[in-house]
């Protein structure tokens, strides 16, 4: 038996999984979007009957996802209550922390001559690019020029990052990397200071046949404070990191670290996990709905990858124990049928989900995606270290 109401936690963010209805999305330009409604009606409903079964129709009008009377699990909206909508703050803020400043972004304007300047002068090539474009369009803009000289590729998007695209076979993978180091250190500056620098690899031979590779890496701002993750690691509790969860944090809070290629691979490695024996914290991230489709506006192939993330968490859930706890979430919005390319500024889910819930809730919107962070510190007797209240006690478990 565990000394913990819960033996194991698993937080698995569907990356910009939005439920709408923001009170302050129009601050933002974001003022009517609502990534799963949208999506639900550019599909003419979708087939999510995990998902649909804890009660994600509880949480607005999705298309093809009625309201079940007797959901399975407890459910809630969050209310994001830090200032920005991208990847690094909702992380965050899920763990505890309240981001009162965004980070940097160069959408409009690409980066600065004096940095690009600095950059090549450090690395000894030369910069090509410099602009907000999606990561497959720049390799076809740019492909084969970097392969006739040797150029680095650097891009932006309506994310705080700085990106290099390298092909694999024209600049060796440990350069790409160092380079981006180099980036990381430069954009120290508070001028400059974006959230994370990404290194783009890439093989092909030409135009349209170019294809990113699984050595992307991140370098990413520490966070600036104590995590309910650092708090779990000094009590000597696990905390598993699936996909891009260690870069978002600099691997800070993290005992074991699972990388990965896709949202399937992610939920793969995440159900192996189900048969590792640990206490504490499973963070997982599934990037592909926000990078794949949500960026690329793509409302069709979005749907369909949520279906299919709904079709794994059969053997998820049947291979949880009686003591694990399921939490399902998103970090942002990113509304496939809304303007430009940009994360939209949206509530986000909360479904719940454990065989040994009696009475699910359904629990209306709470404040801030640290309630998420905060509830498992309190399960596994920890100090909370940042914002959020716990939910504990309010999920349904009768013991």
């Amino acid at each position: 038996m565990s000394d913990y109401l819960y033996k194991r936690i698993f937080v698995i963010v569907c990356d910009s999984m939005g439920i709408g209805n923001a009170e302050d999305a129009k601050e933002f330009g974001d003022e009517g979007s609502n990534t799963i409604a949208h999506i639900c009606e550019a599909k003419n409903g979708l087939n999510v009957e995990n998902m649909e079964g804890i009660g994600l129709g509880l949480l607005g009008d999705f298309k093809g996802i009625p309201p079940v009377k007797y959901p399975l699990g407890s459910v809630a909206a969050l209310r994001e209550v830090s200032s920005g909508k991208d990847t690094m703050t909702g992380h965050w803020e899920m763990m505890g922390l309240k981001i009162t400043k965004p980070f940097k972004t160069f959408t409009d304007t690409g980066f600065p001559e004096e940095f690009i300047k600095l950059f090549e002068e450090k690395t000894g090539r030369k910069c090509v690019a410099n602009y907000a474009e999606s990561g497959t369009k720049i390799l076809d803009d740019w492909g084969e020029h970097q392969m006739q000289t040797g150029d680095w590729i650097v891009y932006t998007s309506a994310d705080s990052v700085f990106q290099i695209a390298a092909h694999e076979d024209v600049i060796p993978l440990e350069e790409l990397y160092e380079a981006c180091h180099i980036a990381r250190e430069l954009l120290m500056r508070d001028e400059w200071k974006v959230g994370r620098v990404i290194a783009r690899p890439y093989i092909g031979t030409s135009k349209g046949h170019f294809q990113r590779t699984a050595n992307r890496h991140d370098y990413a701002l520490e966070p600036f404070g104590t995590t309910v993750m650092d708090v779990l690691k000094e009590n000597g509790l696990e905390v598993e990191a699936v996909g891009k969860i260690s870069d978002i944090f600099v691997n800070k809070g993290i005992t074991n670290s699972t990388l990965t290629k896709s949202n399937e691979d992610g939920m793969n490695k995440t159900i192996e996990l189900l048969k590792k024996d640990f206490t504490g914290l499973c963070f997982v991230n599934l990037v592909d709905f926000d990078a794949v489709y949500g960026h690329r506006r793509n409302p069709i192939g979005y749907g369909d990858a949520i279906e299919a993330f709904d079709s794994q968490l059969d053997a998820f859930m049947a291979g949880m124990n009686e003591d694990d706890l399921l939490m399902i979430t998103a970090d942002h919005g990113n509304d496939p049928t809304w303007t430009g390319t940009d994360h939209t500024r949206e509530h986000v889910p909360l479904l719940i989900y454990s065989k040994s819930l009696a009475h699910p809730k359904y629990l209306g919107l709470l404040e801030s995606y640290g309630v998420i962070g905060a509830t498992v510190a309190e399960n596994f007797n920890v100090n909370n270290p940042g914002i959020g209240e716990s939910i504990l006690n309010q999920l349904g478990r009768v013991d």
